[in-house]
């Protein structure tokens, strides 16, 4: 519990409680648990103060100093941190939820397990922090300084990280060796990968088994596409059919562009072509992944496909007469040239290696 003469001093205002503050320099303030809920304390010198459990719900804290404090499992939740001094305190599973902490000093700070949804630390200064086993969740770092942080366990999601400093972010715990990275989006996955053999199969088995089918939605063209799906299972790939429900934050060639750098090879269907001309634009071009197009009986490709037999990973035309013929001729004429062109490509990309290895210094 709170010194209870620690609490009355701070409630005659913040220009006596700094005073007094003065006057017993080596003191620390016993404020834990203490009932701050609301209160104007801007400014406030709370440096080596124990505010653990303190409820500072919505508090005015603009400028306050609260470095080396303990605010373990505090209740900052909305309250207004802008430009507050942090340096090395002790955050401890606060709630910091909502908190507005733009352009504050959290260098060092320890904010393991702290929740920081919805706070806004833009331009704050969080190098060498703790944030391990923190949630970040809609969390704004624009222009802020994550350098050397601690983000072991971290749950990061819908963050804002423009012109963010993230060098060095360490992934994992203090009893193993320390890995870097520079983007505290991605570190939870890397970890991820360097811990979780389930999920390094996965990306494993998608990168050779992956299939990516386009073309047209209409009745007619599904069911040719359905039925692709289920051959290819069979033949134990794994099919990717992208239709066009494509999230509302990403547009159909980004989508379309990371499903192909996940694909082993592509297959589209030309016929009566609607989407995949934009489709292709945004695969061929800049992706060496081996497309093999078909083509339903007379029918003809869209003009503009002529433009892709430069290069090398797209494949002849295989024209089919019905569905039942294209599913009966379907390894040798369409899977066995994609893989041959996946391993000629593969076999291509060796030779380049190595004759950068032998040239290199």
């Amino acid at each position: 519990m709170a010194n209870p003469d620690h609490v009355a001093q701070l409630m005659k205002g913040v220009s006596a409680w700094n005073a007094w503050r003065d006057e017993n320099p080596t003191s620390s303030p016993d404020l834990s648990e203490a009932d701050l809920e609301y209160k104007t304390l801007s400014g406030a010198n709370f440096s080596r103060a124990d505010l653990i459990d303190a409820d500072l719900r919505r508090a005015e804290l603009v400028g306050a100093n609260l470095s080396r404090a303990n605010l373990s499992r505090a209740n900052l939740n909305g309250a207004n941190l802008n430009w507050v001094n942090v340096h090395g305190a002790e955050l401890i599973a606060a709630d910091l939820c909502g908190a507005k902490l733009h352009g504050a000093n959290l260098g060092g700070a320890n904010l393991y397990g702290a929740s920081l949804n919805w706070a806004n630390l833009n331009r704050a200064n969080l190098s060498g922090a703790n944030l391990q086993t923190a949630t970040l969740v809609n969390t704004d770092l624009t222009g802020a300084d994550l350098t050397g942080c601690r983000i072991y366990g971290i749950s990061a999601w819908g963050l804002r990280l423009d012109s963010a400093e993230q060098q060095n972010l360490i992934i994992t715990p203090r009893n193993e060796p320390e890995i870097t990275v520079d983007n505290i989006e991605v570190a939870q996955f890397i970890y991820l990968l360097l811990h979780n053999e389930k999920i390094r199969d996965v990306i494993d088995t998608i990168g050779k088994k992956g299939v990516l089918l386009l073309g047209r939605f209409t009745d007619k063209r599904k069911a040719i596409l359905d039925a692709l799906r289920e051959e290819l299972r069979k033949r134990d790939y794994l099919p990717i059919l992208f239709d066009f429900a494509v999230p509302t934050t990403r547009d159909i060639t980004e989508t379309v562009s990371l499903l192909a750098r996940m694909s082993r090879f592509i297959i589209a269907d030309l016929t009566d072509p609607s989407s995949i001309p934009k489709e292709l634009e945004a695969i061929v071009p800049q992706l060496a992944v081996p497309v093999q197009p078909l083509l339903e009986s007379a029918s003809r490709p869209y003009v503009m496909f002529k433009d892709y037999w430069k290069y090398e990973w797209v494949l002849p035309v295989y024209r089919y007469e019905a569905l039942e013929p294209l599913l009966a001729t379907l390894a040798e004429r369409v899977i066995a040239p994609a893989e041959a062109k996946v391993k000629a490509l593969e076999e291509r990309r060796r030779m380049i290696e190595a004759e950068l290895t032998k040239t290199s210094p």
